[in-house]
């Protein structure tokens, strides 16, 4: 373990001849751990109340409270909660095997040679990081409510160790999402086609053991991989292997096709995530047109893009459809470049093509599952984009919008509250009131 690696983790070492505390104290941080020290079990005992270390070096014969006792102790009151180490001059076999019956992690015999220390330190965080619930950050992605729900949902499949699907439209991050469930140092294997799981699948379990096999877009697999990765998907787990696969295109409308295995897609499907399309999750988008335009290598960043932009111009981009998803959305914030000094909704306009007809911009959705929803949802859903659509359009004018609907204005708010799509008043509809 480097001492990088190594940072911030403490380590407790409670033995009662001061040589030996001294000595692991200064080897322990050499290697980068902090270091506590206890030079009995009531002094371990009081440092555990106080709070958890990452890991405890603990003497077995101590004058007031033998190690295997405390480490009882620890156990039925639920406070080993970390690797405990045992460590003895004299110990015998019958007592290393009660130690870890009871919960240690392993039994080291003094004197302890310097490699054999470490490793077994390594081992013991190792074997605590798999068994300590993953925490999965799709902050690039954005932080809303959908991205987050995704993210529990990432973590809820990885606890299960299932292979997992990651679905939705093309441009939403599925190879962001992919590459956050990599562990720090773990490999992460990323196939640019499925031609070596028709070929030799086993080859990639020791390239992949204990990391990530990532299969980007494998609706486009021919039948021969899918038959390959179908054989390989039961083998993994037993290697501590993650199984991510991407598919922006629906496996079930391919399946229904026979252009995809059908039994390969049950087992997948019990892994699926959706990552939600951008005009789903819109108070993401101020964050993300930022992001995108810090990392677009404009020449000036010394004021935020969204001091550039004109109220129209933001509420344009917020309200606009993007059928590319995070990908359109970066493509339009590079073109700003080229827009020196105020950025308005016309330039805004241009940049995300307004020529495209009304049909063409809905289209995508309608398509794809509009009429396999029932008569209620499919409502909901065609007003949800009708009123989606018109708000863009108007700029937020909601006495236009109102005007273009048909509606009274209260009606308006009513329904645009009902469908949960956030709008702002807008200046020019308050001001008649003075």
């Amino acid at each position: 373990m480097s001492v990088q690696a190594a940072q911030g983790r403490e380590i407790l070492v409670v033995d009662d001849e001061v040589g030996i505390r001294e000595l692991l104290s200064e080897i322990l941080q050499d290697e980068g751990y902090r270091v506590a020290l206890a030079e009995n079990a009531s002094e371990a005992r009081a440092y555990r109340q106080r709070q958890q270390p990452a890991l405890v070096l603990l003497d077995i014969w101590m004058p007031d409270t033998d190690g295997v006792t405390l480490l009882r102790e620890w156990g039925s009151s639920s406070l080993l909660t970390m690797p405990v180490i045992m460590m003895s001059g004299h110990g015998t076999i019958e007592t290393a095997v009660e130690a870890t019956r009871i919960g240690a992690f392993d039994f080291l015999e003094k004197p302890i040679g310097l490699s054999k220390l470490l490793s077994t330190i390594a081992r013991a965080f190792k074997s605590a990081a798999i068994k300590e619930p993953r925490r999965i950050s799709l902050a690039q992605l954005g932080t809303g409510h959908a991205i987050r729900d995704t993210e529990r949902a990432l973590e809820a499949l990885i606890a299960a160790r299932r292979p997992i699907l990651i679905a939705g439209e093309a441009g939403t991050g599925h190879d962001i999402a992919a590459r956050t469930l990599q562990l720090p140092g773990a490999p992460f294997v990323a196939l640019s086609n499925g031609a070596r799981l028709a070929n030799n699948p086993l080859a990639l379990i020791e390239e992949a053991r204990e990391g990530v096999l990532y299969c980007a877009e494998i609706g486009q697999y021919s039948r021969n991989e899918q038959k390959g990765l179908a054989f390989l998907l039961p083998k993994l787990d037993k290697h501590k292997i993650v199984f991510v696969a991407t598919s922006a295109e629906p496996l079930a409308n391919l399946a229904s096709e026979g252009r995809f295995d059908a039994a390969l897609l049950s087992q997948l499907s019990a892994g699926a995530v959706v990552l939600p399309p951008l005009r789903t999750r819109r108070d993401d988008i101020p964050a993300l047109i930022e992001r995108f335009w810090r990392a677009t290598g404009a020449e000036e960043r010394t004021a935020p893009l969204l001091a550039s932009l004109t109220p129209a111009a933001l509420t344009i981009l917020s309200s606009a459809y993007w059928p590319g998803n995070l990908d359109h959305l970066q493509s339009v914030v590079a073109n700003m470049q080229v827009v020196r000094g105020e950025i308005t909704a016309d330039h805004v306009k241009r940049l995300l093509g307004e020529a495209a007809s009304p049909n063409q911009v809905i289209a995508p959705e309608i398509t794809t599952r509009f009429f396999e929803l029932p008569l209620r949802e499919a409502r909901e859903a065609f007003e949800r984009i009708y009123f989606e659509q018109l708000l863009g359009r108007e700029q937020s004018n909601m006495s236009k919008v109102a005007e273009r609907a048909g509606l009274e204005r209260t009606h308006l708010y009513r329904k645009l509250k009902q469908l949960n799509i956030r709008f702002s008043r807008r200046s020019e509809d308050s001001s008649a009131v003075s």
